[in-house]
Formats: structure tokens, sequence, C-alpha cells
């Protein structure tokens, strides 16, 4: 929709152009991009959590809520889908939809895995489209490209374009020229603005604010007199005065990388354990190629049913990214740390002393052919995964995770899915 308070968008309305984009239920939408048998059921995520943590529209005008049993859910919708997690996949939607942003503009910064804000100002030329124009391609192309819908606000700064996006969510686009600004705080409660919680809602209140077009109304020397400075900064904003930047760097960087898995019911079973610590490590190594590092210390963590645990670790002779040089570590670090008859909820591995992959040589025993063979065999891996989700091809020893009911994949969607060996 199109100024929802004004229409024939001019320039002077937008002195910053400033667009932030919200997908809308992300991690259900992700499945249902993968999965389109999915779209229009009640979809839900978490099942390793055993609470929803994403729902799909739909769920929610069933009258679902995140935090929700999935007892309680099945009670209101016995019909409901419920998935595991898959937030390695989620990253990497996350990723594309980045990727598209910057085609329009390198001002964008990934303020979370669903959203971003992206700064057009002094586009329109280089683009020769208005700013709208820019937003509604931007949004159009993300829906087309990824199969998931976002909701995007446009305004002079940060604080309106956030609060813009979610006026019509799902699949909405709203614009809040400098013009309209007026109108459109008139009619958003204190409590809706960006960074106001419920104790600073309550002494607005208390002062008589009770909508966003009070607080911007009151002289800034009643607002200096009255409030600290990042609420002297929201005033700005909500006038239409950008002071809150856009953070362009992109995270490259990292002292480490973890990835756990929480699943029900637990598991005493080794076969499984090891299938879902496989898992974990290939996921950890897809990051870790994504950002051109390889880790020189592997480890294993174990949680218990009882919430103890155990973690073990080992030095890795040759840093490595690929999950075939780490596997052998991780199976003899799993047999130290596993204990039979042990009902275990949750397992993780952690990739630490990372270092840039270029800085790696080869020592003087190891097979140059066998290191080429496994380059070439992960680079198509990554390839295949960006194209068509992560896990389509998967290291053979985390079969036995889709054998078992904490997994619903495959055996519920027939996914296809090829094993590497190598």
């Amino acid at each position: 929709m199109i100024g929802i308070w004004e229409t024939g968008v001019h320039l002077q309305s937008f002195p910053r152009a400033i667009l932030h984009v919200d997908g809308d239920a992300f991690f259900a939408s992700c499945e249902t991009a993968l999965h389109p048998e999915l779209r229009g059921r009640v979809v839900i995520t978490g099942k390793e959590r055993g609470i929803a943590s994403s729902l799909s529209y739909e769920a929610k005008a069933r009258g679902v809520r995140r935090g929700m049993t999935f007892k309680e859910i099945k009670q209101l919708c016995p019909d409901a889908i419920i998935l595991s997690s898959d937030y390695e996949t989620y990253s990497l939607f996350s990723k594309r939809m980045f990727a598209i942003m910057r085609r329009f503009t390198g001002q964008v910064e990934e303020y979370g895995i669903d959203e971003g804000f992206a700064d057009l100002t002094g586009m329109r030329e280089p683009l020769h489209m208005s700013y709208e124009d820019i937003a509604r391609t931007m949004k159009k192309t993300i829906d087309e490209e990824l199969g998931l819908t976002v909701s995007v606000g446009l305004a002079p700064s940060k604080s309106l374009a956030k609060m813009a996006s979610k006026w019509q969510k799902p699949n909405g686009f709203t614009s809040v020229p400098g013009r309209a600004i007026r109108g459109y705080l008139s009619v958003l409660p204190v409590e809706n603005i960006w960074g106001v919680g419920r104790n600073t809602t309550q002494y607005m209140n208390s002062l008589g604010i009770l909508t966003a077009a009070d607080f911007t109304s009151r002289p800034f020397e009643f607002i200096e007199q009255h409030f600290t400075k990042p609420h002297q900064e929201m005033w700005h904003e909500l006038n239409g005065v950008a002071v809150w930047p856009i953070t362009v760097e992109e995270k490259t960087t990292y002292a480490s990388i973890s990835k756990t898995k929480t699943f029900t019911p637990p598991s005493i079973d080794p076969e499984f354990l090891v299938a879902q610590l496989t898992r974990n490590l290939e996921n950890a190594c897809i990051k870790a190629r994504r950002h051109g590092l390889v880790a020189r210390r592997l480890i294993v963590y174990l949680r218990t049913q009882q919430f103890s645990h155990v973690a073990v670790e080992a030095k890795i002779t040759r840093a490595s990214n690929f999950p075939h040089d780490l596997i052998p570590h991780m199976r003899t670090l799993f047999a130290d740390a596993f204990k039979r008859g042990v009902q275990y909820r949750a397992t993780g591995v952690v990739l630490a002393d990372l270092q840039t992959d270029s800085s790696v040589q080869s020592s003087l025993f190891e097979s140059p052919v066998r290191m080429e063979k496994l380059q070439r065999v992960y680079a198509a891996v990554d390839a295949l995964s960006a194209e068509f989700g992560k896990h389509i091809v998967h290291v053979g020893g985390s079969q036995t995770k889709f054998a078992r009911p904490q997994s619903v994949a495959t055996e519920r969607l027939n996914i296809p899915e090829l094993m590497v060996r190598v």
C-alpha cells in the first residue's frame, strides 16, 4: 500500500530515505519456502525445545502463541505441523535476503536474522526510480527469489521505518513521508514506539503523554528536562531527523562457532547421539566455510536429561572446516564423554581457535589429491545447499538422525537427500 496518509511522495518528503525490511514469520516462512506443500497450513517450529518458537500466520489466526507447549497446540490445532528448528537453513535465507538488499544500496545494516535497515538516500538517480519504487522493487525481488514475504517500512529515520514496517504485517508496505509523520504518530500509542518499554510507558503516561505525537509535540527543552539521552535521540528520530546511524559492517570474524541441538524425547542410544553430533558438526562447518574460517580445536558437548553436562576437547593436527577431517576427532571425543544408560537431551560442538583458511598449509604426510578432492566436494555441497536448502546433501553419518521420531523432515515430507561419501 502506498502511503496510508499521503500519496505522491516527493523528494523533500525524504531528507533521508531509510528502509526497514522485516521477515514475516521468518522461520516458519523459510520452511514453507522449502516445502510449498505446507503453504496455508498451521506450521510451527521449536519441536526440539518442546514449545512453539515461530508460527505461521495461519497458526496465529487459530490462536497459537509463542511459548505454548505442543500439547496445548495439538488440543487447539490437531492438524498443526510441528517442526524442529533448522537455524542454519534460516541463516542461509537471511544471507540471501541481505544480498538482495545490497543490490540496491551498499548501506545495509543486518539488524537481526530476519530484519535489516537500508539507507536509500541518493539512490533515486542511479537506479532511475523513486524511493518508493526502489522499496517496492526490493520487496518484490525478495518475495520472488526466496519464496517468502517481507513487510517493509520507508521513512526519514530508522525509528519511523521500523515502526512503519509493522503497520501492515504480513506482506505490507508502508511509506511515511515527512509530511505524513504527524498523522502516523497521532494514532500510535507510546507503548508501540520502538525502544519504549513498560516502565517508560508508565512514566510517559504520568506526564500526560499517551501517543507518539504527544511525545514529539513537546518542546525539546521539556524532553531534555524529563528524559535521558536515548529518549532525546528518539524524539529527534520520531520528528523525522535521522540521528541513529546505519551500521553497515557485516560480521565476518568469530572467536568460535558453536552449534547445539536439543531433542525430545531424550536418548540413551549412542548411534543416535553421534548422528546428532555429526549434524551439529556439519552446521558449524557450513558457517565456518561461509566466512573462510578453519578450526584448530574441536569441543564436543553432551547435556543430560538432568541438565548436567560434560564437554571434552581436542586439538586438530591440521586446521579444517571439512566434516570429513573432523568427524574422527568428534567420535573419539564422544567416546570419552558418553556414559551408557544416561539419558541425553542435547548435543553440541564448538569449532575453536579459528583462523582464516588461506593461512593453512598441508603437512608433508597429507595427500594433496585428497585435499583437492575434499575442496571440490564441499564447494559443490555449498553450492547445492545455497540453491536447494541446507542438508540436501549431507554426510552419511548423520543419516540415523532422520530415521528417528525426533526429526520429521524426511519421513513427513519425503525430501530426497544425497549422502556425501569421500
